[in-house]
């Protein structure tokens, strides 16, 4: 028999619907609350996923409702106050990315889990899009023999002109970290799912449209442990082949000794034997519903059967600083523009210069 779950979530806003969604997919599963701030967003989300109960805030929620997981799907500045509050209850907590504010405060909220670091989930969900999935396994068997580099070419193209991500996601508009920040992290913690740990990076990063406040476009070269080699190259504004632009974000190919893997934006994967000239498709199940794949409903599955049946657990907030090093590390190299060392336990090891207070690291075309 399937041990029943009970999950509140704090927070109702744009991206907090496919938590909704995925969560009440899953067998065992029922929320059983929910709360924000905002009436008519909650109310509207209980209404549209059968949810009982709401409330404003996740404290009358907690205080009121027996539950065995806190879903956070808020914005950073309420993550540690929250984290600690589900914690203190002793509740399994997930909570989204961006997490936190800075990577200082990531680790002095992860640090609250040090008695049970299973306790304490990051909501990354890239890793679990159907096609990475696929990847990894053909990686893992050899598939493309000794590998040389992986890229992904980001092309969303919809942050263009003054009116970019208004509709969806406004903040975006005043984010100071933006590209890296809200959306590259998911590359770094995905190239570090497919190929391992990565030691040193350089990156120049740029601001496009004038109207946001970070950057929106990025080139950033890895070096990864094993000797292969990583290109990020992120562009917000330029598009892609797909009729869902933001179903993969963009391209990815992965090179080796033995072939080509190809990503493109439907979702498809392509294997090209080396020496050929012709692809192969790659047949692999998967949903073409929620987000990205139906990432969002199987990342939180991985929960539930943790949660369930003890099963590890891949993005625990302790294991997810390291991404958060790596992408202060971009910055880092931006400013500096300098390559940059990540070591074990110092994710700024090596020398570069902090730009001054009068200094805008993003200006416009730079």
């Amino acid at each position: 028999m399937t041990k029943p779950i009970r999950v509140a979530i704090v927070g109702t806003g744009y991206f907090a619907r496919f938590h909704f969604d995925g969560w009440s997919r899953i067998p065992g599963v029922t929320i059983v609350a929910a709360a924000d701030l905002d009436v008519a967003k909650r109310d509207a989300m209980a209404r549209d996923f059968n949810v009982p109960q709401t409330f404003a805030t996740a404290d009358a929620m907690l205080d009121a409702v027996a539950c065995d997981v806190l879903d956070i799907a808020t914005p950073p500045p309420t993550h540690a106050g929250l984290v600690k509050l589900g914690l203190s209850r002793g509740l399994t907590v997930v909570c989204q990315k961006p997490f936190c504010t800075s990577y200082a405060e990531a680790c002095a909220t992860a640090a609250l889990s040090d008695g049970d670091p299973n306790k304490l989930i990051i909501h990354e969900n890239f890793r679990f899009e159907p096609w990475y999935r696929a990847a990894k396994k053909m990686l893992d068997q050899g598939a493309l023999g000794d590998v040389y580099q992986i890229t992904f070419r980001m092309r969303p193209g919809d942050g263009q002109g003054p009116d970019a991500y208004l509709a969806r996601q406004p903040y975006f508009q005043k984010m100071p970290r933006f590209l890296i920040r809200e959306t590259a992290i998911h590359f770094i913690d995905t190239f570090r799912y497919l190929l391992g740990e990565i030691e040193g990076l350089s990156a120049d990063l740029r601001r496009l449209n004038p109207v946001i406040a970070g950057e929106d476009a990025a080139l950033i070269n890895f070096k990864f442990t094993s000797g292969v080699r990583g290109v990020f190259d992120g562009n917000r504004l330029a598009d892609h082949q797909a009729d869902d632009r933001r179903k993969t974000m963009g391209e990815m190919w992965i090179e080796g000794s033995k072939g080509t893997l190809r990503l493109d934006g439907y979702g498809r994967l392509f294997q090209r034997p080396h020496g050929s000239n012709s692809e192969t498709e790659v047949v692999f199940e998967w949903q073409d519903r929620g987000y990205g794949g139906d990432c969002v409903h199987l990342f939180l599955q991985h929960v539930a059967r943790h949660v369930q049946a003890g099963t590890p657990l891949e993005t625990t907030a302790k294991a997810y600083l390291r991404n958060l090093a790596i992408e202060d590390s971009v910055y880092c190299s931006h400013r500096s523009r300098r390559y940059v060392i990540i070591g074990e336990n110092d994710h700024t090891r090596g020398t570069h210069r902090e730009a001054g207070p009068s200094h805008d690291p993003f200006e416009t075309g730079r």
